[in-house]
């Protein structure tokens, strides 16, 4: 083993160009996220108002929607289809619209009705605009019924007893800042890099077919097909295990995420994340034996882990077929081990089961090797030391 090591070393060190792209790569998204989402969520989302009322109510709810770090009104304007119209545009992802005659329906103690209306079709812009113009009226409709109650000679306690008989306390377990950063990059980083693991072990085995090279590397592993994959693995298992961990260290030490569990079960899942990629890759690549048609598989397998690992999609909320394949990713279990150990700080009897699940895809290593050593048995002839 210790001479295809050497090999494969050799080879990275006289051809480094992939393991520096691939590496600045991983940098570069990591860059990218914390930057983008620095602030946590997006802030100051562009939103629109249909001021039909023109009263002392409608420009003071303009103005506290200005107010807010998460929105703000970037145009005020006189009707309905301009505002449809700036929405379509792309200019605004949400608009208010208050109707005519509201402060004399408040006066006479009726209910106006307002209208929000929200561009769905970019998820997150308009999920937040509509989360924060919904609370900002339910303010406004608050604020409304204790200057009403308040004239009519009724105190702060039972004012607050009529607006908000029941009141909510809501605690977000985990991120409770409801911050995008920590929810995208203790997953999504670790999945990049897991990706780009995959591709290059499934590259690097290709490409002894590609330059025929298969039969010198498995004379250096004495025609041990088995000691071939796993020696041609190990440096891209120890290099990125390495970035994953290193990563962890930024995001759970200076970022300031969360950690509630044991680094050492981190540690162990980042590597087992990174050896499950590589099995899965040496698996595919020793099924295709065509490098390009290998590179397109492994892509798609890659590709198709993002929504299926559940951190965008509830997994248990997909039809059962998808949940069965689920369970042939590796970060979809490494996925479930970070929530466990990170955010609720469980154990190994909490997360055993995905931990031995990430260990089980080490048998397609065997597998790969028995395929590999069938494909080349008709030229193989081992040599002695």
């Amino acid at each position: 083993m210790i001479r295809v090591i050497h090999r494969e070393l050799r080879h990275l060190l006289w051809n480094p160009r992939y393991p520096v792209i691939l590496t600045l790569g991983i940098v570069f998204t990591f860059v990218f996220f914390a930057t983008v989402t620095d602030n946590g969520q997006p802030q100051q989302l562009p939103i629109g108002v249909v001021d039909n009322d023109a009263s002392y109510v409608s420009r003071r709810l303009c103005h506290e929607l200005s107010a807010t770090s998460a929105i703000r009104v970037a145009a005020v304007y006189n009707n309905h289809s301009e505002a449809r119209l700036a929405m379509q545009r792309g200019e605004i992802f949400a608009f208010f619209e208050i109707p005519k005659g509201t402060y004399n329906e408040i006066l006479q103690f009726h209910s106006p009705h307002m209208a929000v209306y929200t561009n769905s079709a970019y998820m997150l812009a308009g999920t937040l605009s509509y989360k924060q113009l919904a609370t900002m009226g339910m303010l406004a409709t608050g604020a409304v019924q204790r200057e009403v109650l308040r004239k009519k000679g009724y105190n702060e306690a039972q004012i607050m007893g009529m607006i908000q008989p029941v009141e909510f306390d809501t605690r977000m377990i985990g991120n409770p800042w409801s911050s995008y950063k920590l929810y995208l990059m203790t997953t999504l980083i670790p999945a990049v890099i897991a990706f780009v693991a995959l591709m290059h072990t499934a590259y690097a085995i290709a490409r002894e077919r590609q330059k025929r090279t298969v039969r010198t590397w498995l004379r250096k592993a004495r025609g041990n097909t088995f000691t071939a994959l796993l020696g041609k693995m190990l440096p891209y298992t120890l290099w990125y295990s390495l970035l994953c961990i290193v990563a962890n260290l930024i995001m759970f030490g200076p970022m300031h995420f969360p950690m509630e569990g044991s680094w050492l079960l981190m540690v162990l899942n980042s590597v087992l994340l990174i050896f499950a990629s590589q099995c899965a890759g040496c698996l595919i690549s020793s099924c295709l034996p065509d490098a390009p048609f290998t590179m397109s598989v492994c892509s798609i397998y890659a590709a198709m882990s993002f929504s299926l690992c559940g951190f965008s999609f509830p997994v248990d909320s997909m039809p059962r077929v998808f949940q069965a394949l689920s369970w042939l990713y590796p970060i979809r279990h490494y996925y479930l081990n970070f929530t466990d150990i990170a955010i609720f700080g469980n154990g190994l009897e909490h997360c055993w089961l995905h931990t031995c699940t990430l260990l089980a895809f080490s048998l397609a290593l065997p597998l790969s090797a028995a395929i590999l050593g069938k494909q080349e048995s008709s030229t193989l002839k081992p040599t002695a030391a």
